[in-house]
């Protein structure tokens, strides 16, 4: 009786191996046009049938205008996701541009779903990234025209200009739906807001404080 269920538990697990080595992580098609007319939800966005594909489909102009500056961190991020360009879409890739004016920053922020590589076009950023906890170490340095640097996935990460005049960053991102949260948006500006008590202690200030820091966003 003991062998019949150890060789049951074995062809069980067996099963579950072969399942596992089912997945096909590759794309299984030349491509995967986004449909942004249907409404079925699935992991990504669905395909248009190939016949109705056309070149603008993968094709996006635009980068080439600076963003609007105008504003409290004097950056602006031109994204490039499937959003913008549908032909992206299962692709696992993404792109954005990002402009500066003297001293602004692109804020705090993670992207949940991919790692993002930048390289500078124009000017001098300091950027930098933060462990994750426990150790929360800072990595940063100064980064100049034709430089690379490299924020990986999750970890919370920034830039700033630190040049004489205006900076243009171009940076990919795995993803085709990287996603951003903003650290300071997401925490002072929720909506609902989060419970100025918890924040307080969080943050180990007074409540006064993060009710002047929910008013801002």
């Amino acid at each position: 009786m003991a062998n019949h269920i150890i060789i049951s538990l074995s062809l069980v697990a067996l099963s579950f191996g072969i399942l596992a080595f089912a997945f096909e992580p590759s794309p299984l098609q030349d491509f995967c046009v986004a449909d942004s007319t249907s409404s079925a939800r699935v992991n990504g966005l669905v395909c248009k049938h190939p016949a109705s594909v056309v070149a603008d489909d993968f094709f996006f102009s635009g980068l080439h205008v600076p963003g609007n500056t105008s504003n409290p961190n004097g950056s602006r991020v031109t994204p490039v996701t499937v959003a913008q360009l549908p032909g992206l879409n299962s692709l696992g890739i993404s792109l954005v541009r990002v402009d500066y004016a003297p001293w602004g920053i692109n804020p705090p922020h993670t992207h949940p779903r991919a790692t993002e590589i930048l390289t500078v076009i124009e000017g001098s950023l300091q950027v930098g990234f933060v462990t994750s906890n426990p150790d929360n170490n800072l990595i940063t340095r100064t980064i100049n025209k034709g430089d690379v640097f490299v924020f990986p996935m999750g970890l919370v990460h920034f830039q700033r200009n630190v040049g004489t005049g205006n900076a243009v960053a171009i940076a990919a991102l795995s993803s085709q739906n990287p996603g951003v949260i903003t650290i300071a948006n997401t925490v002072f500006g929720s909506n609902p807001s989060v419970s100025g008590d918890i924040l307080a202690k969080a943050f180990q200030v007074d409540k006064s404080v993060v009710d002047q820091l929910q008013t801002k966003f």
